[in-house]
């Protein structure tokens, strides 16, 4: 939609003041410069985003609030902006927002799906090489100027051909992830993420002969690599805990490129620790940014820093349909991708 479509679809001229929207984070320049088109921009500049008091201050009087996952909007923020009727998340997941009481005041929220599924997905295979064939580890003991040569039984790592791949949450994420897993000859197996298995959640793609649907348990015992693709809600909080690592191999992996809390880190260090498991690799965390300390100072362990939709392809995008649900929501139409209460 051009910026002339737009301005009409919000019923602006030359006398009318613009819609006034809080922008919490930076944003691609393509996506901010399209809502600046239409509407007046409140954008803080800081990496490091606005305080609770602050982000209670700036919303006041605003009619749309643009947001990044780690911005907590929650009944005090809701509460502060009277004449809020959109939040548009850029993000997939929403746990930082209290969208019940948002839908009850009859705010529309909204969510970045689609446009991430292809990196992130990328980025966990990413993870998963890293992990099983000690990447990162022997990145490490080159730079530490430890590696004293090539020899047989140097740093062996597992080779994915004939190993299998649990995926916990069979979403669109999930879907692509298993979609490359015959690239490396891994079969799939997918579970809900309860330890009911339930098919409710998700269904198999009938062509998908190479993936089958187990029970969460099967999943953990059978699995090599466990690769987890669940949404954040009260259901998968800690649902990676010491029972769930202790039914895994010794052998496996553990990969989290979902969210934090789906893992008990401290489940995580010790089954590690303890050498249940054979390593993780983990993309995001309980306590962002922080990261505990006992995970850094562990070998078989890959930690990135939340990079699983980091392309700029990807973040622009992200940003882009979350303008675009602003802009329609307070244009008086349908959101593009709206999120249920």
């Amino acid at each position: 939609m051009c910026t002339v479509d737009i301005v009409s679809l919000l019923g602006i001229n030359e006398h009318c003041s613009l819609p006034l929207v809080l922008v919490t984070r930076r944003l691609p320049a393509s996506a901010l410069k399209k809502l600046q088109s239409v509407c007046e921009v409140d954008l803080n500049r800081d990496h490091q985003g606005l305080s609770v008091n602050l982000l209670c201050e700036r919303i006041q009087g605003k009619l749309g609030l643009l947001c990044l996952v780690n911005d907590v909007i929650d009944r005090q923020v809701i509460d502060a902006a009277p004449e809020l009727r959109v939040i548009a998340n850029v993000a997939v997941g929403y746990d930082n927002i209290d969208v019940e009481y948002a839908s009850r005041r009859g705010i529309v929220v909204t969510n970045t799906p689609d446009v991430l599924t292809a990196s992130v997905a990328e980025f966990t295979w990413g993870l998963i090489l890293s992990i099983a064939r000690r990447i990162t580890e022997g990145d490490r003991l080159i730079r530490s100027n430890q590696w004293t040569g090539w020899a047989l039984d140097f740093m062996l790592g597992m080779e994915l051909n004939g190993k299998r791949l649990g995926i916990i949450g069979y979403g669109r994420i999930g879907r692509a992830v298993a979609a490359s897993a015959k690239a490396f000859g891994m079969n799939v197996v997918v579970a809900a993420s309860s330890s009911s298995g339930s098919k409710s959640e998700n269904t198999l793609d009938e062509e998908d002969d190479n993936i089958r649907w187990v029970s969460f348990d099967e999943l953990l015992v059978s699995s090599d690599v466990v690769s987890l693709h669940v949404p954040m809600n009260a259901k998968t909080t800690n649902l990676i805990d010491r029972r769930a690592l202790t039914r895994m191999k010794r052998t496996a992996f553990l990969v989290n490129a979902s969210r934090g809390s789906v893992v008990d880190e401290d489940a995580v260090i010790w089954a590690l620790e303890e050498k249940l498991i054979a390593g993780a690799a983990l993309d995001v965390y309980e306590s962002e940014p922080a990261v505990q300390k006992k995970l850094l100072s562990l070998e078989n362990v890959v930690l990135s820093p939340h990079l699983g939709s980091a392309t700029r392809e990807t973040r622009t995008a992200m940003a882009e349909l979350a303008v675009s649900n602003v802009i329609a929501v307070l244009g008086g139409e349908e959101p593009l991708t709206p999120v249920l209460s």
